[in-house]
């Protein structure tokens, strides 16, 4: 008989504990338009923890205590923001319970759903439970809440892109997870709020040129929301100025001449190029109500003023504007168009000291050889288009003591120095300047001429004063 040999083979069986289940963090997007146009946010129903035994809540006492589901910050009474020391107050996000397992808990007699809250370091019910067992439970399932931030809230606080979070624990280990992390998620966005799409100027004043002050134009407000840090370029379209003559003959005028700044420290003073030219005089940050305001302006020096802008006309211009953020990854454009228009000036003034020219005759010399008079500047003349100056008489004949005489008014010509043009007065306006082009403030020499045959003309007049009103004007060419 054979012997039999037994083995013990030994069997060995390791356990590991259970698995934890892995926070589940709760991400709230917040969209860029509740942000910038300060709209209170609400969520869709949310999950937050989920239930899979339960149905009913902690009870003591045989029955009579219940034991309210709480939330309790760990993390600090705000908001962290993870790569800056920006906060949020807890106050920024409200919740309330919105379901459990697809429907709010039975309140029983003394039971209550508690209405929007805010977390806190201290516990904060979330419910509160009939003050009996058998006042009712709950379904199983996905705990939802909805989450809101009030209007109020974009208002008084800065929301700048990125996450900000807050650690959240709750009492009931039946509910999972038991901690998990809150995180409102910040859109990276720059939006343009209020900006001016055209700008239009209108010069009616010669004043305007005389003065000696830097002409400074705003283009109105401009309101820029940003959760990023921004930088303010700008540029000209084109190089030029585009000028269209009140007369419709076309040219240009170098950008260069015209100057973006602002009306406070918010952006600095560069001349216009068609290339983008950073003008912040430093970053634009994210502030509280992440907005940020100021006057773009508009500058030209006095004396560029009355060299390229003087002329009668329509002077257009686009500005392309751009806010980028500091990292250029966001560009956001804008566009302003700028009509400048001039409308036709003219002034002629005559100092009192020019205002009366004397002939005196009392010489045979000065009736034999006539006379000729040269007032300097007697005329100061202005005008921004091309044009001709034209003179004439009130009368054909010289008064005495107002009455009319004899004496013709044609024994008199009249002439700008420099001109050979001498015409001859009458009622008729006679040409005396042609081809002017425009001018501010110019003084003219006028030329007073009796010819010899004149002077002899008069020549047995009594012995008196003769007196005619001369008038000057314009003819736009």
């Amino acid at each position: 008989m054979k012997k039999m040999r037994s083995f013990l083979i030994g069997i060995f069986a390791v356990f590991s504990g259970s698995t934890a289940m892995k926070a589940q963090d709760i991400y709230m997007s917040i969209p860029e338009n509740n942000i910038f146009n300060r709209s209170e946010f609400t969520s869709v129903p949310t999950r937050v923890m989920t239930n899979a035994n339960r149905t009913n809540w902690d009870y003591a006492f045989f029955g009579l205590l219940p034991t309210a589901p709480t939330f309790t910050s760990v993390s600090g009474p705000t908001f962290t923001h993870s790569s800056s020391s920006l906060t949020l107050p807890s106050s920024t996000l409200l919740w309330q319970l919105e379901s459990m397992g697809g429907q709010l808990p039975a309140t029983g007699y003394s039971g209550a759903l508690p209405g929007f809250q805010s977390f806190s370091t201290s516990a904060i019910k979330w419910f509160e439970p009939p003050s009996i067992s058998v006042g009712g439970g709950f379904n199983k399932g996905n705990i939802n809440f909805t989450f809101k931030i009030p209007a109020s809230q974009f208002t008084a606080n800065a929301f700048r892109a990125g996450n900000y979070s807050m650690d959240i624990t709750q009492n009931y280990n039946d509910f999972t997870p038991r901690n998990f992390k809150t995180i409102l998620v910040i859109p990276s966005s720059i939006r343009w709020i209020t900006n001016s799409l055209t700008k239009y100027i209108e010069i009616s004043s010669l004043n305007d040129y005389r003065n000696t002050s830097t002409r400074v134009w705003d283009l109105g407000n401009t309101e820029i929301a940003n959760t990023v840090d921004f930088n303010f370029w700008a540029k000209a379209a084109a190089t030029t100025v585009q000028f269209t003559s009140s007369k419709g003959v076309p040219g240009t005028r170098n950008i260069a001449s015209i100057k973006l700044g602002s009306n406070g420290s918010s952006l600095t003073t560069k001349a216009l190029s068609s290339d983008f030219q950073n003008f912040s005089a430093a970053n634009f940050s994210v502030g509280a109500g992440n907005r940020n305001s100021f006057i773009p302006q508009l500058s030209v020096s006095a004396d560029d003023f009355k060299n390229f802008f003087f002329e009668a006309g329509t002077y257009t211009f686009e500005l392309n504007f751009n806010a980028a953020s500091t990292d250029n990854s966001i560009n956001s454009l804008q566009n302003t168009a700028v009509q400048l228009k001039v409308l036709p000036l003219s002034e002629i003034t005559i100092p009192s000291s020019g205002r009366n020219v004397n002939f005196n005759f009392n010489t045979a010399s000065q009736y034999t050889d006539g006379q000729s008079q040269m007032i300097p500047n007697q005329i100061m003349l202005s005008n921004n288009e091309s044009f001709e100056l034209y003179v004439k008489s009130d009368e054909n004949y010289f008064k005495k003591g107002g009455l009319q005489t004899s004496i013709n008014s044609n024994i008199l010509q009249i002439g700008v120095d420099g001109s050979s043009v001498n015409a001859v007065l009458s009622k008729t306006p006679q040409k005396i300047l042609f081809n002017g082009t425009p001018v501010l403030d110019k003084g003219l020499n006028i030329r007073y001429t009796i010819s010899p045959a004149s002077a002899q003309s008069l020549v047995g007049k009594e012995n008196t004063t003769y007196s005619i009103n001369v008038y000057y004007s314009f003819t736009a060419i």
